[in-house]
């Protein structure tokens, strides 16, 4: 697989998103499993720890290293296995997370977005989702796991060169 930048920005309702689309082979089931289960977690990103029906966790990126800080996650909405929004501790920004699956025809699309503000350093964080959903396609596919410098910074300047929609836009 060779790597390339995806993302996009989306206006929602409760602001402009970098938004990322995947397509897996595979149903829906499945592809949930992979993205709410600690121990599928760790085989491409990292982990979580506490009970999900409290409406929080803790989570760990340990593709980051072993160091890595644990970050409090809020769980917003959670509609299994369709979606889930949180809101992730991670300082100094807050990150607000959405994501969306849909089957169709035996294969089920995984629809990702980050909320952006104003000091969101998208030429950092467009390259890192899409490392880390190569990651998970990698992961679920038995493949080698991508390398980092393939996306940083090679990405950084189509993450900075993005098309802001208009919010006015119809």
């Amino acid at each position: 697989m060779s790597a390339k930048p995806t993302g996009h920005y989306e206006l929602k309702s409760d602001g402009r998103y970098l938004q990322f689309d995947r397509l897996f082979h595979a149903p829906i089931e499945d592809v949930w499993y992979s993205l709410t289960n600690p121990t599928a977690l760790r085989s491409w990103i990292g982990t979580y720890t506490g009970i999900p029906a409290t409406g929080a966790v803790r989570f760990q990126m340990t593709a980051e290293g072993a160091d890595a800080p644990w970050q409090n996650v809020s769980i917003l909405e959670c509609d299994p296995p369709h979606r889930f929004h949180l809101d992730v501790a991670n300082e100094p920004h807050a990150w607000r997370l959405h994501c969306h699956l849909r089957e169709a025809g035996g294969m089920t699309t995984l629809t990702f977005a980050q909320r952006l503000d104003e000091s969101t350093p998208v030429a950092e964080i467009g390259p890192g989702w899409d490392y880390y959903l190569d990651r998970l396609h990698a992961a679920r596919n038995g493949l080698a796991l991508p390398a980092w410098e393939s996306y940083y910074p090679a990405f950084a300047e189509h993450y900075r060169s993005l098309h802001v929609p208009d919010a006015a836009r119809p």
